[in-house]
C-alpha cells in the first residue's frame, strides 16, 4: 500500500548561504521501475537489477521514492562528480521499516572499483540493532568510529553530511543531531555514494536528495509560508509564499519545459489553462532556494 507522509502541496526547502550552489536536487519523481539515469548508476555501470528501484510504496514528497531491497543484488551509485577539493553538503531523507536495515558507503570514484571507498554507515546491522546505526572507517576489516546513533523506524528522517575535501573530514547528522565528526577516509576524493543491499534484511527508501557546493543550512518551510494549490489545478495555480517568487518553471513528464515565468511577486498565480491535462513538475525558485512539486491538471 502506498503511504505518503506529507501533503502533496507541502514543500521541503533549503535555506542556502550566499555561496552555496545546488548540484543535485532530486525528489525521485521518475517512472516506477529500475532507475539508471543522470546521476543514478550502479556498481557495474550497466542498467539492470543493481539499479535503485523507483516505487510508490513510500514517499516523503510527491508520489515516489527510491528503494534498495533485500535481494543482495541492488548496488546503486549516486554519482557526485569526482570532486577533489572544496566544501559540500549532501543530504536526503530515508525511511526504514521496523525491523529492517540498510547500508551505504562513500566511493572515491564515480566508477566504483576505480578507487577505494571511505566512510561506511550501517543501519540495524545483522538485524540485531533495530532503530540504531553505526559509522565505520574505510579499513578492512572496518573499525567503528562512532557511538551508536538512533533513527526512527517507520518514519522519514533526514541524514546530512557536511563534507570538507580540503581537510578530508565530514560532519554527519541524523534529524539535525550530530552523530559523527571526523575523518572522511576518502583521500579528499568524492566520487559517489554506494547504496548496497548488504543482506536479506535490507529495505531502505530514499527521497528528496540534495547535493550542493558549500555548507547549507536545512530548513523546512511551514505549509503556510510555501504551498501550491489547488492540486489538481484547472486554470490558475497559486503559489503561496511570504517572499517574492523569482522564477517558476513547469516541466512535462518527459522533462520538457512547457512554461517559464519570472513573477517577482509574493504569492503569484500561474495560468496553466493552456496546458493539456496530465502530470507536471513545477519548480519554484526563491532567491537561491528552489524546490519541485508534482501538480496534476
Amino acid at each position: 500500500m502506498k503511504k505518503i507522509y506529507l501533503l502533496a502541496f507541502t514543500l521541503a526547502a533549503f535555506a542556502f548561504s550566499t555561496s552555496a550552489q545546488v548540484i543535485i536536487d532530486d525528489n525521485m519523481e521518475y517512472a516506477e521501475g529500475p532507475l539508471h539515469y543522470a546521476h543514478w548508476s550502479n556498481w557495474s555501470g550497466v542498467p539492470g537489477p543493481e539499479d535503485i528501484y523507483i516505487t510508490e510504496e513510500y514517499a516523503r514528497s510527491g508520489d515516489f521514492s527510491g528503494m534498495i531491497g533485500g535481494d543482495g543484488v541492488q548496488d546503486a551509485i549516486l554519482k557526485l562528480g569526482n570532486r577533489t577539493s572544496g566544501q559540500y553538503t549532501l543530504g536526503w531523507y530515508m525511511y526504514i521499516p521496523a525491523g529492517k536495515g540498510g547500508y551505504l558507503n562513500f566511493q572515491e570514484n564515480e566508477d566504483p572499483g576505480e578507487g577505494a571507498w571511505g566512510l561506511n554507515i550501517y543501519f540495524n546491522p545483522n538485524n540485531e540493532w533495530q532503530g540504531m546505526g553505526f559509522v565505520f572507517d574505510d579499513s578492512n576489516p572496518a573499525v567503528q568510529v562512532s557511538d551508536a546513533f538512533d533513527y526512527p523506524e517507520d518514519g522519514w528522517f533526514n541524514i546530512n553530511f557536511d563534507i570538507d575535501l580540503d581537510t578530508d573530514s565530514v560532519v554527519m547528522t541524523v534529524n539535525d543531531v550530530e552523530v559523527y565528526a571526523g575523518p572522511f577516509y576518502t583521500g579528499s576524493n568524492l566520487g559517489g555514494v554506494d547504496f548496497y543491499s548488504i543482506d536479506a534484511n535490507s529495505e531502505v527508501y530514499i527521497d528528496d536528495v540534495l547535493f550542493a557546493e558549500g555548507f547549507v543550512g536545512v530548513e523546512d518551510f511551514a505549509t503556510e509560508s510555501f504551498s501550491v494549490y489547488p492540486n489538481p489545478v484547472k486554470d490558475l495555480l497559486t503559489i503561496q509564499t511570504k517572499t517574492a517568487v523569482d522564477q517558476v518553471v513547469i516541466y512535462d513528464i518527459l522533462g520538457k519545459i512547457v512554461m517559464a515565468v519570472n513573477p517577482e511577486v509574493i504569492s503569484p498565480k500561474i495560468d496553466m489553462s493552456t496546458l493539456s491535462s496530465g502530470a507536471y513538475l513545477v519548480k519554484v525558485t526563491i532567491g537561491n532556494s528552489s524546490k519541485t512539486v508534482k501538480v496534476l491538471k
